[in-house]
């Protein structure tokens, strides 16, 4: 069996991985109302499907020092199947945040485990594949805001009981062809877990700080964006498909930046999409009519989704084999955890008063000085990472 064929499994289960984190931003508005709640407890809900995604990456990094990358992805799968049914079947609030919690820890051990393998499958060109796998990721995303749409004629829950059916069947799909591939042993050396942490700490700060408060703000905006377009004067419906303008946005810019991370030196490169999302913010805010509206939430959607690719491509390359899931896992817990808090941060602004044009500009100020901070280090040299000095094997 080709790796190609295992490649396209593992695509297919991060379309619903990462469906399930994002499906929830257009069901702000629904938990408001069907649960008698406000903006600040609908954000912890969305923050709590990604603090559960930050959780786990910790100790599924540890494991994958103990066990294949494939058998952890194959929990992960059925992690993702039970938590979609307790978000289905969830009677109150306290239940539907435990849910929702548990959906964020599966796509958690998803993506540590995934990421490095994929790029131990294809070690020559890490960039493309990572950005085909973040366009697949991102196709769900796309889909999130219309799927929500249709069940909202019968049940929002039917979203999930769909979901929880077919991360079932891709688990047992990816199991099939994985027993059938020939599979690398890059990652045969990469047994501890601490000593990659150690080895690898700069390069580890530097992502996670880029990547996790710039992803704070991102957090902060796709969640809360449905309701910010309405308090701009526009349409319930209006408002959350301008959430699929956003996702797909993002659908050429996986494709683009992973072929262009493969070329371009990695922290310019970096710090120009920053600077591009921060424009794009700024965009969001002063627009004015639904044409403006679509053109800047275009500009925004595409500058953020460049980024993810990018930025896995930018430590999945910088890292050797011997430590490569390890220190990955440091770096994709650090930058969940930063980045989980951005709508409920946002939440609690909101409902203490602050209007969106303020916070989001804030924001966009905050990161603008953050890049300009980085620039500063990396004509100093004082900012890590590059290509991987160890030798890849496959």
């Amino acid at each position: 069996m080709s790796r190609t064929r295992l490649f396209g499994s593992l695509c297919a289960l991060v379309f619903l991985v990462n469906f399930a984190r994002v499906v929830f931003a257009p069901l702000v508005g629904e938990f408001i109302d069907a649960f008698g709640i406000r903006e600040g407890t609908a954000g912890l809900i969305v923050t709590l499907a990604w603090l559960g995604s930050a959780a786990p990456r910790l100790p599924a990094g540890w494991a994958l020092t103990r066990f294949t990358r494939q058998r952890v992805i194959l929990v992960s799968g059925a992690m993702l199947t039970a938590g979609a049914l307790g978000v289905a079947l969830a009677p109150s609030v306290l239940a539907l945040m435990v849910a929702a919690f548990a959906v964020g820890l599966a796509s958690g051990v998803y993506f540590v485990a995934a990421n490095p393998f994929i790029a131990e499958l294809f070690p020559q060109r890490v960039g493309r594949v990572m950005g085909v796998h973040g366009m697949a990721s991102q196709l769900s995303a796309v889909i999130a805001a219309p799927a929500v749409t249709v069940a909202l004629w019968y049940d929002w829950r039917y979203a999930f009981y769909a979901l929880a059916v077919a991360a079932a069947a891709s688990t047992l799909i990816f199991a099939a062809l994985a027993r059938r591939t020939d599979l690398p042993d890059a990652g045969a050396g990469d047994t501890d877990f601490l000593g990659a942490a150690r080895g690898e700490w700069k390069l580890i700060l530097a992502g996670i700080v880029l990547m996790g408060l710039t992803s704070f703000v991102w957090q902060g905006l796709f969640n809360f964006y449905e309701l910010y377009m309405i308090d701009k004067g526009l349409a319930r419906a209006t408002a959350r498909n301008l959430l699929t303008v956003i996702f797909a946005a993002g659908v050429p810019a996986f494709l683009v930046s992973g072929d262009l991370a493969d070329r371009l030196p990695h922290v310019p490169y970096l710090l120009g999409i920053v600077t591009a999302f921060v424009g794009g913010v700024v965009l969001v805010v002063v627009a004015e009519g639904l044409a403006a509206v679509i053109a800047a939430s275009v500009v925004v959607g595409f500058a953020i989704h460049m980024l993810f690719p990018a930025g896995d491509t930018y430590l999945l390359a910088s890292l050797p084999d011997e430590s490569r899931a390890s220190a990955y896992a440091m770096f994709s817990a650090g930058t969940m955890s930063t980045q989980a808090a951005g709508s409920w941060a946002v939440g609690e602004a909101i409902e203490a008063g602050a209007t969106y044009d303020a916070v989001f500009l804030a924001l966009a100020g905050g990161l603008a000085l953050l890049v300009a901070t980085y620039a500063v280090l990396y004509r100093f040299g004082r900012v890590p990472g590059g290509a991987a000095d160890a030798t890849r094997t496959v």
